[in-house]
Protein backbone atom coordinates (compact mmCIF):
# COMPACT_ATOMS: atom_id res chain seq x y z
CA UNK A 1 0.00 0.00 0.00
CA UNK A 2 1.56 3.27 -1.17
CA UNK A 3 0.84 6.27 1.02
CA UNK A 4 1.57 9.80 -0.16
CA UNK A 5 2.48 12.10 2.70
CA UNK A 6 2.06 15.87 2.61
CA UNK A 7 5.49 17.59 2.64
CA UNK A 8 4.80 19.13 6.06
CA UNK A 9 3.54 15.92 7.72
CA UNK A 10 4.86 15.18 11.20
CA UNK A 11 3.57 12.29 13.33
CA UNK A 12 1.37 13.44 16.18
CA UNK A 13 0.25 12.01 19.50
CA UNK A 14 -3.34 12.71 18.35
CA UNK A 15 -3.21 9.87 15.80
CA UNK A 16 -3.21 6.13 16.35
CA UNK A 17 0.34 4.99 17.11
CA UNK A 18 2.16 3.55 14.08
CA UNK A 19 -0.77 4.03 11.74
CA UNK A 20 0.01 3.70 8.01
CA UNK A 21 0.92 7.40 7.70
CA UNK A 22 3.39 7.23 10.59
CA UNK A 23 4.93 4.05 9.21
CA UNK A 24 5.30 5.69 5.78
CA UNK A 25 6.87 8.77 7.43
CA UNK A 26 9.47 6.74 9.34
CA UNK A 27 10.17 4.53 6.31
CA UNK A 28 10.95 7.66 4.26
CA UNK A 29 13.07 9.10 7.08
CA UNK A 30 15.08 5.87 7.37
CA UNK A 31 15.51 5.54 3.60
CA UNK A 32 16.75 9.15 3.27
CA UNK A 33 19.21 8.63 6.13
CA UNK A 34 20.48 5.41 4.54
CA UNK A 35 20.85 7.13 1.15
CA UNK A 36 22.83 10.00 2.71
CA UNK A 37 25.20 7.56 4.43
CA UNK A 38 25.74 5.61 1.21
CA UNK A 39 26.41 8.82 -0.74
CA UNK A 40 28.98 9.93 1.85
CA UNK A 41 30.64 6.50 1.70
CA UNK A 42 30.85 6.78 -2.09
CA UNK A 43 32.47 10.19 -1.80
CA UNK A 44 35.01 8.78 0.65
CA UNK A 45 35.87 5.92 -1.69
CA UNK A 46 36.33 8.22 -4.65
CA UNK A 47 38.54 10.64 -2.71
CA UNK A 48 40.66 7.80 -1.30
CA UNK A 49 41.01 6.23 -4.73
CA UNK A 50 42.59 9.36 -6.20
CA UNK A 51 46.07 8.16 -5.52
CA UNK A 52 48.53 7.62 -2.74
CA UNK A 53 49.99 10.02 -0.28
CA UNK A 54 52.45 12.27 -2.08
CA UNK A 55 53.49 14.64 0.73
CA UNK A 56 57.27 14.71 1.05
CA UNK A 57 57.27 16.16 4.57
CA UNK A 58 56.92 13.45 7.22
CA UNK A 59 54.62 15.59 9.36
CA UNK A 60 52.29 16.31 6.43
CA UNK A 61 52.32 12.64 5.49
CA UNK A 62 51.46 11.59 9.05
CA UNK A 63 48.65 14.13 9.14
CA UNK A 64 47.16 12.79 5.89
CA UNK A 65 47.44 9.19 7.15
CA UNK A 66 45.72 10.15 10.41
CA UNK A 67 42.92 11.87 8.49
CA UNK A 68 42.44 8.79 6.34
CA UNK A 69 42.37 6.48 9.36
CA UNK A 70 39.76 8.71 11.00
CA UNK A 71 37.68 8.73 7.81
CA UNK A 72 37.83 4.92 7.62
CA UNK A 73 36.68 4.62 11.24
CA UNK A 74 33.83 7.01 10.47
CA UNK A 75 32.84 4.93 7.43
CA UNK A 76 32.93 1.76 9.56
CA UNK A 77 30.53 3.38 12.04
CA UNK A 78 28.33 4.40 9.10
CA UNK A 79 28.36 0.80 7.82
CA UNK A 80 27.13 -0.42 11.21
CA UNK A 81 24.50 2.33 11.24
CA UNK A 82 23.27 1.28 7.79
CA UNK A 83 22.82 -2.24 9.15
CA UNK A 84 20.70 -0.86 12.02
CA UNK A 85 18.67 1.21 9.53
CA UNK A 86 18.07 -1.94 7.47
CA UNK A 87 16.87 -3.73 10.61
CA UNK A 88 14.53 -0.82 11.39
CA UNK A 89 13.14 -1.00 7.84
CA UNK A 90 12.49 -4.71 8.37
CA UNK A 91 10.57 -3.84 11.55
CA UNK A 92 8.51 -1.32 9.56
CA UNK A 93 7.71 -4.09 7.06
CA UNK A 94 6.78 -6.69 9.67
CA UNK A 95 4.75 -4.34 11.87
CA UNK A 96 7.00 -4.26 14.94
CA UNK A 97 8.56 -0.83 14.30
CA UNK A 98 8.05 1.67 17.10
CA UNK A 99 7.50 -0.93 19.81
CA UNK A 100 10.00 -1.77 22.55
CA UNK A 101 11.76 -5.11 22.05
CA UNK A 102 11.69 -5.78 25.81
CA UNK A 103 8.23 -4.62 26.88
CA UNK A 104 6.23 -4.44 23.66
CA UNK A 105 5.10 -0.94 24.66
CA UNK A 106 5.23 1.99 22.20
CA UNK A 107 8.66 3.63 22.14
CA UNK A 108 7.25 7.12 21.67
CA UNK A 109 7.21 9.49 18.73
CA UNK A 110 9.68 12.00 20.20
CA UNK A 111 12.27 9.27 20.78
CA UNK A 112 11.74 7.83 17.30
CA UNK A 113 12.08 11.30 15.76
CA UNK A 114 15.41 11.74 17.56
CA UNK A 115 16.61 8.16 17.02
CA UNK A 116 14.61 6.38 14.31
CA UNK A 117 16.58 3.14 14.83
CA UNK A 118 15.61 2.90 18.53
CA UNK A 119 14.52 -0.57 19.62
CA UNK A 120 13.91 0.17 23.32
CA UNK A 121 11.65 2.61 25.12
CA UNK A 122 13.39 5.26 27.21
CA UNK A 123 12.61 3.32 30.40
CA UNK A 124 13.95 0.04 29.00
CA UNK A 125 17.06 1.81 27.64
CA UNK A 126 17.73 3.40 31.04
CA UNK A 127 17.37 -0.03 32.75
CA UNK A 128 19.74 -1.51 30.18
CA UNK A 129 22.32 1.25 30.77
CA UNK A 130 22.05 0.89 34.57
CA UNK A 131 22.68 -2.85 34.25
CA UNK A 132 25.71 -2.20 32.03
CA UNK A 133 27.16 0.18 34.63
CA UNK A 134 26.60 -2.32 37.44
CA UNK A 135 28.25 -5.16 35.53
CA UNK A 136 31.05 -2.96 34.23
CA UNK A 137 32.00 -1.96 37.77
CA UNK A 138 32.38 -5.63 38.80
Amino acid sequence: MLITLPPDYKPSEDEAFMNPRQLAYFRQKLLRWRQDLLREAGETLSSMGQGGIVEADLTDRASVETDRALELRTRDRARKLISKIDQALERVDNGTYGYCEETGEPIGLRRLEARPIATLSIEAQERHERMERVHRDD
